[in-house]
């Protein structure tokens, strides 16, 4: 299954120099966990619920913190024809909920964690639920998160 077949239309801003509290109400307007900020056709940032929320239990004030304070701008992206298994790797090793979805360099849509969960849970009622070896694979994220600085 591709990640086009699943992946649903990005909730966008073209200003970084929005609050947190626009971007907050643009994702409950929506119905989504992240706004995709984008310049032109170039995405320039990311802001998830989870941004919003660690910024204001930090002390930031959700009506004068701007996105850019709090958004990530090293995006990692994925085409329209990635493999949702492979989208979902990149996912995991980035620690993201939220995928962009860039087609020609365009944003196309976005692919949640959600969606991922979604598409594996019903696969797995299908065919029965693979054999993981879960603790290796904490073991291995929390390596990977200690290693990068990540303790979050």
């Amino acid at each position: 299954m591709r990640v086009a077949e699943i992946m649903t239309s990005a909730t966008i801003t073209d200003s970084t120099t929005g609050t947190l509290r626009s971007a907050a109400e643009q994702m409950w307007k929506q119905q989504t966990g992240s706004v995709v900020i984008v310049e032109g056709d170039t995405i320039v940032g990311i802001v998830t619920e989870r941004d919003v929320m660690r910024a204001v239990g930090r002390g930031a004030d959700p009506d004068e913190a701007l996105i850019a304070e709090v958004m990530t701008r090293d995006v990692v992206t994925a085409e329209p024809d990635t493999h949702v298994r492979e989208a979902a790797r990149l996912m995991a090793q980035h620690w993201i909920r939220h995928l962009p979805i860039v087609d020609d360099g365009k944003l196309a849509g976005i692919l949640s964690q959600r969606d991922v969960i979604g598409v594996f849970a019903a696969l797995w009622y299908e065919t029965g639920v693979p054999e993981i070896d879960v603790d290796n694979l904490v073991r291995q994220r929390r390596l990977a998160r200690v290693e990068a600085g990540d303790l979050d």
